[in-house]
Formats: structure tokens, C-alpha cells, sequence
């Protein structure tokens, strides 16, 4: 159902203001022209009235008076276009811009007017006013005080001579006193100085020679002799004299203070004031002239306000006129946008164009009725089924992330977002070949085939590897800019667990098949050695050291078949509480002692950290990669590795974590398939049985924790090193998560 626009109650009280003033305005407006009117035939003598001064006083009266009426009228409806402007009424921005527009149109020709009348009165009233004239006055004054600054400029300059005269006499002052005052007399008559003093910076005269031509010649006050200058002189002017002199501290004399001075003109010092005098007298004679033009004006501006006030108001109820109808479609408009689509204007044919427009108005207000009740009908279809899309991807372990049809990332669930390491609005309209170039080949391969890709990958971020299995599907469209979906299944823990399980499988047999004969191999060669070494004279040393290599070999078999079996019955845990810094403390210690050229730097807890764990177990994994980072030290060429050092720290970080981390400055981690580590079997050290690292991170996950292999903070500079971060539970139970949300705790 269509409804009229809404027209607020402060509108329809603007109108009927409007309206009120409408009336009262053309009254005023018909009369105050009627005055001036008048008023210009009776000053023009173009009536029987004579224009006395008793009438031109009344008449200016009249006008006066009229002249207020109406900017009183003016005034109201400047106030109630302020006050629409305010409350940011419809269509106020455009009502003030026309009210401006006539305004000035008034404005602009009736102050021409009068600035032309103004300048005519001028011109006429006192010609000697002139731009020559006034200069002249000016000039007198400037030339007088150029003058006195030149008398002083003379003064200073020949004061610096003898100053600097006096500063190389330094050697006659001292020597001959007599002689240096016999060459002060010579050089103050030669400058012209008739009186010259050498003085202290308190004030003590210590030379004076004064020729008589001045009497009571003031001397320098305390500040003249502060501000006196080393490299240049300082002018003084007395008042009332015409003396100048000049001060100038002489370095060389222990800083002593010389003061010159001698007689100018007196006009130097009178002219000044008696210019100045007559340039105000000259100034005051000109502001009568104003008043002259003032009274001459009066009744010009009375006319010509009238005129401008006229204008003004015509102005005003035009753009009344104008402005009322885009009032109403303004109002209409802005309920349109904040979704009223039911809205119509009441169409008035009086108004011509406006009326049109209205109608027009009203017809597009229809069919935006229509349009948008289809497109919400289409929108909350699209929304239900975003809002069912977007449930089902939050709930999904795997991440997946949607790439539009030009390679960029449009859709991405939270499972991705922590197996990326980025959020979602920074991935979020990136290009997938930059979000994750590991899949470039699957993507291009999945465009061509358009069938499901899969394939398992590794990615790196931030240090830490995952075993990805990633599954590209081309989107099912038959236009040519379809897209893909990538959905990623970390398989991390569960390749690793298969591994660690086939692995612990063929520990256990190798174990079973090699150990039982390796004690009778041994006992064999012992008794050979017991037995026939007596016999044996000839290659004796090749007897012995074939029956040793067979025993330190078997020894060699026996010590690789027992870490095959740690770590085939890895005993569980017997958990109790203790205090893990002490547990740390106490394997630094032993391994200073065996490393004595490594610094061992700890950041260990000063109060008691008691936590459940196995005292043992936890133990031998801390030994066990402090031992590593010692071999990592000693991996490095001697002439590369400066001074070994090892940091062991172990800290309580937030939700019930305990972290102990090993850093040092060794050769470091490989940067590629570092999760490989810590598989069996896997290691990067010549002579290693790559069961120390799986070992150390069975014990930890034992506890319910895990381990991480970085890099040392150095490596991020240029450096080199490893950092080896182990963590579990204070409370020792398997079921804590990772502590690192950001990355979802990649381990490794």
C-alpha cells in the first residue's frame, strides 16, 4: 500500500512562518521603495518640498526606520534557515547556497555603487588628501631616523678602530703606562673622539681623556656595559642630548670596557620629534574627512540599504519557492534509503518540472518496491545456505580453503587457518600460489584433469614441518572461470606413529635374532685369546688385535641391540612429584664436568617447580639432547666455532605447561625433513644410531607432552644453532594440548 511522505511537525511550523513573513515582507518591502523613492526627488529637487535640514532629517528618520522593519524581516527568516541548517533539515544546504547567490547578486552592484560615490566624494572633498603628499610626510620621518642611525653607524665604526688599536697596545699597557695614556690622547684626537675612557666592567674609570668640548657627558650605565660587544661596538644616544657615544669591551686589556663619545648636529636628535609631530597633525586633519564623507553618505546608504534589503528578501521567498518540492523529494529519498520503499510524494502540477518529478519519483519508488522484495527473497535462500556451508566447514577437522577461478583465496575454515599459520583475513583474497605454493602442480593438474588430485606434501612455516595429505577438486561448472577447493588432512602424528610402530616392530625382532648369539661369539673369542695366545709366537700382535676387534665389536652389537630394545619397551612412566629445576640442575652439572671448555648458561627457577613426572626418564631425555648440543658444538670446524655455549632454561608458561629449552651454537637442525629426526634410525650425526631424539620425544609423550626442534634466535641473524624445546603438564597426565595455539603445536 503506498503511504505519503512523512512531513515533520518543525516543517509545517516553518511553513506557516514562512508564510507570516511572506506577508509582513511585502508591506515592508512596497513601502521602504516608496521612501527611498521619495527621498531621492525630494534631495534631487524634483518635488515642491525643499530639502531643509528639518526634512532631510525626517526623512533620514523614515528611512531609518523602515530600513530596520525590514532587516528585522530579514533576520527572522535568516534565523529559521539557521536553525533548519542545524537540525540538518532537507534541502537547507540548498536553500542557503541560493539565498548566497542572491545575496551577493544584491550585494556586489550597490557596494560598487558606493564605493564609486564614495571615492567621488573623496576626490572632491579635499584634494590635498593626495598619495604624494602622505609619502612626503612618511619619507620626512624616515629620512630622519636614516640620519640619526647613519651619525650612529659612524660612531660605532671609528669606536671599532680604536678598540682594535687598543687591543694590540696590550704590550704598551703593560710595560709603560704613561705611554699607552700618551697613545690613547693621540688616537682619541686623530678619531675625533672628545672624550674617551677605559673602564672596568663594574664601572672604574682607569683612563680618561677628555678634551673639554662636552661637559657632564653621562657615562655608560651597568646594562651598557654588559651588552658591550668583543667584535663590534654598541651605539648610545642619550635623551635630550645631542651626544652619541659607543662602548666595546676590549679582550685583550682583561676585558675592560671602551667608551667614546663626541657632539653631532642637534637636528640629529630634534628633527625626529618635530617630523613626527607634524605627521600626526597631518593624520588628524585626515580623519576628520571621514566624518565629512560619513554625513554625506548617511543618506546614500539608506537608500541603498533598502535596496539591498529588497533584493534580499525577494531572494529569499524565491528560494522558498524553489527549495520547498526538493524538500519533500529529499525527505522522500532518505527514507527510501534507510529501506522504506512504500514512500510517496504529493504531486502539485503548479509547481511545472517539480511536479514531474514527483510523479517520476513515485513510479521509481514502484518498481524499487519490487526489485527489492525479490532480491530479499533470493538473499535469505543465499544467506541459509552460507550460514549451513559456513557451519559445516567449522566443524570439519580438515582445513580446506576455496580458490576462485583467478587463483585467489576466497573461502577458508579455522582448521586451515591454524594449519597455515595465518588468519583468516590475511589469507582472505591472497593468491593461493603465495597462501601455499606447495600445491601449485596439484592445482594445475586438477584444472586439466578436472577430477579430484590427491596427494600427500610437506610444508614448512616458521620452522616447524607437516606431513599434509591434500585433495584438489575442481569446481563442477559449466562456465569457463570455475575454481577449486583444497582440503588439508594433517597427517603429521599419524605418519609418525606408523613409523615409530614399524620401527619399534623391527627393533623388537632385530633385537630377539642378534642377541642371542653375540654372548657366545664373545666367550668364543675370549677363550681363543685365553687359550692360544700362549701357543701363538709368530703375528702375536695380529692375533690380539683380530680377538679384540671381535670383542669391542660384539660390544658395539650388544650396546646397538640394547637401544634397540629402550626403545622397543620403553618403560611407562612412574609419575611423582619433585622438583624439575633440581632434576635439570643436576644434569648440567654432570655434563660441565665432562665439557669443561662449553659455557653452560642456565635460566632455571629459583623457587622449587614441583611437577609430577619420572625423575629418571625426564632426566635422561634432558641428557640426552644437552649431550647432542655438545656434539653440535663440536661438529663445528674449530676455526668457525669460537666459544661453545649451551642455555637451559626451564620456564612455567600459561595453562599449566612446563617448557625446558636447550639452545646452543652449534651447526644446527637441517632446514628440510627436520621431522625426519626424530624418527628411528634417522640422524644427521656421523656415528649416531638415530634413537636418541625418537627416544627423548617417546618419554615426553609419555608425560603428555611432546618436543619441538627450531633454530637458535642467532639463526635468525646470520647465525647458527639449534633450540630444542621439550614440554609437558604439570600435572604429568597425557590428556593437555599443545601449548603453542598459534601454530596448533607442530611438533618439530
Amino acid at each position: 500500500m503506498a503511504v505519503a511522505a512523512h512531513v515533520a511537525p518543525d516543517t509545517r511550523a516553518d511553513s506557516t512562518s514562512h508564510r507570516v513573513s511572506g506577508v509582513v515582507g511585502v508591506v515592508l518591502v512596497i513601502a521602504a521603495l516608496t521612501s527611498a523613492l521619495l527621498t531621492f526627488m525630494v534631495l534631487a529637487g524634483m518635488t515642491p518640498i525643499l530639502p531643509t535640514h528639518f526634512v532631510v532629517v525626517w526623512m533620514l528618520f523614515v528611512n531609518a526606520l523602515l530600513v530596520l522593519a525590514l532587516l528585522s524581516v530579514v533576520l527572522w527568516e535568516a534565523v529559521s534557515l539557521y536553525r533548519a541548517r542545524r537540525r540538518g533539515a532537507a534541502g537547507a544546504g540548498l536553500h542557503v547556497r541560493i539565498v548566497g547567490l542572491f545575496c551577493l547578486v544584491a550585494a556586489f552592484p550597490a557596494i560598487l555603487v558606493a564605493f564609486v560615490a564614495s571615492v567621488s566624494l573623496e576626490r572632491g572633498l579635499d584634494p590635498w588628501f593626495i598619495t604624494s603628499i602622505k609619502a612626503l610626510m612618511g619619507n620626512t620621518v624616515e629620512i630622519a631616523k636614516a640620519y640619526r642611525e647613519t651619525q650612529c653607524r659612524t660612531v660605532v665604526r671609528e669606536a671599532g678602530l680604536m678598540a682594535a688599536d687598543l687591543n694590540r697596545a696590550k704590550v704598551l699597557y703593560d710595560a709603560d703606562r704613561k705611554l699607552f695614556r700618551d697613545f690613547l690622547v693621540s688616537r682619541s684626537d686623530f678619531l675625533g673622539f672628545p672624550i674617551t675612557i677605559l673602564m672596568r666592567a663594574d664601572g672604574d674609570v682607569v683612563e680618561r681623556v677628555d678634551s673639554g668640548k662636552i661637559e657632564n657627558v653621562p657615562l655608560p650605565s651597568e646594562q651598557d656595559l654588559k651588552d658591550a660587544g668583543e667584535s663590534s661596538a654598541v651605539c648610545l644616544i642619550p635623551e635630550h642630548r645631542n651626544i652619541f657615544g659607543a662602548v666595546q669591551r676590549l679582550p685583550a686589556l682583561d676585558g675592560m670596557v671602551l667608551f667614546v663619545a663626541r657632539p653631532v648636529d642637534p637636528k640629529a636628535i630634534e628633527f625626529l620629534p618635530v617630523a613626527e609631530a607634524g605627521v600626526a597633525y597631518y593624520q588628524a586633519l585626515e580623519e576628520k574627512k571621514v566624518g565629512i564623507q560619513i554625513a554625506f553618505a548617511s543618506m546614500f546608504a539608506l537608500v541603498a540599504l533598502i535596496v539591498l534589503l529588497s533584493a534580499v528578501w525577494f531572494g529569499l521567498g524565491f528560494a522558498n519557492r524553489i527549495v520547498s518540492p526538493v524538500r519533500r523529494l529529499i525527505h522522500a529519498t532518505d527514507q527510501v534509503a534507510t529501506g522504506n520503499f512504500y514512500v510517496q510524494v504529493p504531486i502539485n502540477r503548479s509547481e511545472g518540472d517539480f511536479g514531474h518529478l514527483s510523479e517520476t519519483f513515485n513510479k521509481m519508488t514502484g518498481q524499487l518496491r519490487r526489485q527489492h522484495d525479490g532480491l530479499v527473497s533470493a538473499t535469505d535462500v543465499m544467506d541459509r545456505r552460507r550460514r549451513f556451508t559456513e557451519a559445516v566447514l567449522s566443524g570439519v577437522s580438515a582445513g580446506v580453503v576455496g580458490v576462485d577461478a583467478r587463483g585467489r583465496v576466497t573461502i577458508v575454515n579455522p582448521s586451515a587457518e591454524v594449519l597455515l599459520q595465518t588468519r583468516r583475513d590475511q589469507l582472505v583474497g591472497r593468491p593461493i600460489d603465495d597462501v601455499l605454493p606447495e600445491i601449485a602442480e596439484l592445482k594445475q593438474e586438477a584444472h586439466e584433469t578436472r577430477r579430484l588430485v590427491q596427494r600427500q606434501i610437506a610444508i614448512e612455516r616458521d620452522g616447524r614441518e607437516r606431513t599434509l595429505d591434500v585433495r584438489v577438486t575442481s569446481e563442477h561448472s559449466d562456465l569457463a572461470d570455475e575454481g577449486v577447493v583444497v582440503t588439508l588432512d594433517d597427517i603429521t602424528d599419524l605418519v609418525h606413529a606408523q613409523r615409530t610402530s614399524a620401527w619399534a616392530d623391527v627393533a623388537r625382532r632385530i633385537a630377539h635374532e642378534i642377541k642371542n648369539p653375540l654372548t657366545p661369539i664373545q666367550l668364543s673369542a675370549e677363550r681363543i685369546r685365553r687359550k692360544y695366545g700362549k701357543v701363538i709366537t709368530t703375528d702375536r700382535d695380529v692375533f690380539d688385535q683380530c680377538t679384540a676387534t671381535i670383542i669391542r665389536q660384539v660390544d658395539d652389537i650388544k650396546r646397538m641391540v640394547d637401544e634397540f630394545s629402550s626403545f622397543a619397551r620403553m618403560p611407562a612412566p612412574v609419575l611423582d612429584t619433585d622438583d624439575i629445576g633440581d632434576t635439570v640442575r643436576q644434569v648440567i652439572f654432570l655434563l660441565q664436568v665432562a665439557h669443561p671448555d662449553i659455557d653452560f648458561i642456565e635460566h632455571l627457577p629459583r623457587q622449587p617447580l614441583r611437577v609430577r613426572f619420572d625423575r629418571r626418564l625426564v632426566s635422561q631425555a634432558v641428557q640426552n639432547i644437552i649431550k647432542n648440543a655438545t656434539e653440535g658444538i663440536q661438529a663445528v670446524p674449530a676455526a668457525d666455532r669460537g666459544k661453545g655455549v649451551v642455555a637451559v632454561s626451564v620456564v612455567e608458561e600459561p595453562g599449566g605447561i612446563v617448557a625446558i629449552e636447550v639452545t646452543d651454537n652449534g651447526k644446527g637442525f637441517p632446514k628440510e625433513h627436520r621431522l625426519r629426526l626424530l624418527e628411528p634410525y634417522m640422524t644427521s650425526r656421523e656415528g649416531g644410531t638415530g634413537l636418541g631424539l625418537p627416544i627423548v620425544l617417546k618419554i615426553f609423550e609419555e608425560h603428555g607432552g611432546s618436543i619441538e626442534l627450531l633454530d637458535a634466535p642467532a639463526v635468525a641473524e646470520g647465525g647458527q644453532g639449534a633450540r630444542v624445546r621439550m614440554w609437558f603438564p604439570k600435572s604429568g597426565g597425557a590428556e593437555a594440548s599443545p601449548p603453542d595455539e598459534k601454530t596448533g603445536g607442530f611438533t618439530g
